[in-house]
């Protein structure tokens, strides 16, 4: 097998007994608070004496609480230990002004929990062709669907589980994987859409996402909701704000559905990614902010905003495709298949013509779905177009002579129309 630090993840889905399920999730919670408690007293001693703590010295409280507090006691000591490292992590990044991570945070109680486990505290079999198992601290041997081989060298194990209920165990693992070479493949830019899911310059027709959830699936979670909000607002006003059972239910029922949800996104996401990288030398991208782009516009009392209720749709939509997700697979797997990942600045990709580089807003009114250059009457699918647009950034921030006859202007003026040819046009 492979040496080395943990390079790549294996995913399975976990099958604990009832039994395991239930301590499982109490070491979850255990976690939870161990993270809260360990942040705090890192406030406080920064606070208090300007001193910064760290996770070797915060194990040294740890073994005087595990002897006072059997509930800590419970939990392996190795997941602790293993709160402690993250927090250290967390705090790392938080200092690190290239990092985008902010302030660490208290961990809310939800029903998503996660624990940790080191490499040489767990242990992996496979059983038969579909099936593995792993023995996990204090619960023994716990069966996973063995849906790929692992491919490595174990690290470290995570055991998580979401609001419906489904469980997980994440594997690290060692695969001494390397960059692979330039293929030398033609390069593509790919326009991220609502309508359109995403759109390859090199290609006739979009790629389309199909609906995450069917017509009857979209009915039952809206009719979830309202029974949420109903059991909710009962809740607040005869028990004190205490959950009952059947509020409880309707959670499960509704983070089943988000769950399935979820997993077809994904599922799409990740076949998108994979083929762009492996058939592709190089892939452009938008560079988009996704949190500006998804800002709610409801504003404030002083000053409400308008279409709210369809920027909320827009912003749903958006998020539904998960452009971030999308680029964060490109950035690893580009490298894997001898490929090159570009983010280019996305003014003006829209509205600009790919055969003559004018820009015009008119070209494109609304939000159609075609494109009609103003200044010399090219006609195109409005996404193609801006697909293009984006392969020609990514062809001059890679220091390459675009094919395209024009160059796209870096000007900030949307709103007026550039007749003239651009210098060192054809």
């Amino acid at each position: 097998m492979t040496a080395g630090k943990a390079d790549t993840a294996r995913r399975y889905r976990l099958y604990p007994t009832a039994g395991q399920a239930e301590r499982l999730t109490e070491w979850g919670h255990t976690c939870r608070a161990v993270w809260n408690i360990a942040l705090e007293q890192r406030q406080f001693a920064w606070a208090q004496r300007r001193h910064t703590m760290r996770a070797v010295e915060q194990n040294l409280h740890l073994t005087q609480a595990r002897s006072d507090l059997d509930w800590i006691a419970d939990l392996p000591a190795q997941s602790a230990q293993q709160v402690f490292i993250n927090l250290d992590r967390t705090y790392d990044n938080w200092w690190n002004p290239n990092h985008p991570a902010g302030v660490p945070k208290r961990k809310k109680r939800k029903a998503s929990l996660a624990v940790s486990f080191p490499g040489q505290a767990v242990e992996m079999r496979r059983l038969n062709l579909h099936w593995g198992a792993v023995r996990l601290p204090k619960i023994g041997w716990v069966r996973f669907r063995m849906s790929r081989s692992l491919g490595g060298t174990l690290r470290n194990a995570t055991v998580t589980v979401n609001g419906a209920g489904t469980w997980h165990v994440c594997f690290g693992v060692a695969t001494g994987m390397t960059v692979a070479p330039p293929n030398g493949l033609p390069a593509c830019g790919v326009d991220f859409g609502v309508a359109c899911s995403a759109y390859v310059s090199d290609e006739d027709a979009p790629r389309m996402m199909a609906p995450t959830l069917a017509k009857g699936e979209q009915a039952r979670l809206l009719g979830l909701e309202r029974r949420k909000d109903r059991q909710l607002t009962y809740a607040k006003k005869h028990n004190g704000g205490k959950y009952s059972r059947r509020l409880r239910k309707t959670l499960t029922a509704i983070a089943s559905l988000k769950s399935r949800q979820a997993g077809r996104r994904l599922d799409f996401t990740h076949k998108l990614t994979t083929d762009l990288a492996k058939n592709h030398g190089r892939v452009g991208i938008e560079d988009l902010q996704v949190k500006n782009m998804t800002a709610s516009a409801k504003g404030t009392n002083e000053e409400p905003g308008i279409n709210v209720r369809v920027k909320a749709r827009l912003n749903r939509a958006v998020l539904d495709n998960i452009p971030g997700e999308r680029r964060r697979q490109l950035e690893y797997k580009a490298p894997l298949f001898g490929s090159e990942l570009l983010a280019v600045p996305a003014p003006y990709t829209s509205q600009t013509c790919s055969a003559c580089g004018v820009v015009d807003k008119a070209s494109r009114p609304g939000c159609g779905r075609e494109f009609a250059c103003t200044a010399c009457g090219h006609q195109q699918h409005a996404d193609k177009n801006a697909a293009l647009n984006i392969e020609g950034k990514a062809r001059r921030a890679a220091g390459l002579n675009s094919t395209r006859r024009h160059t796209v202007p870096s000007h900030r003026e949307s709103g007026r129309r550039l007749r003239e040819p651009l210098a060192g046009a054809a």
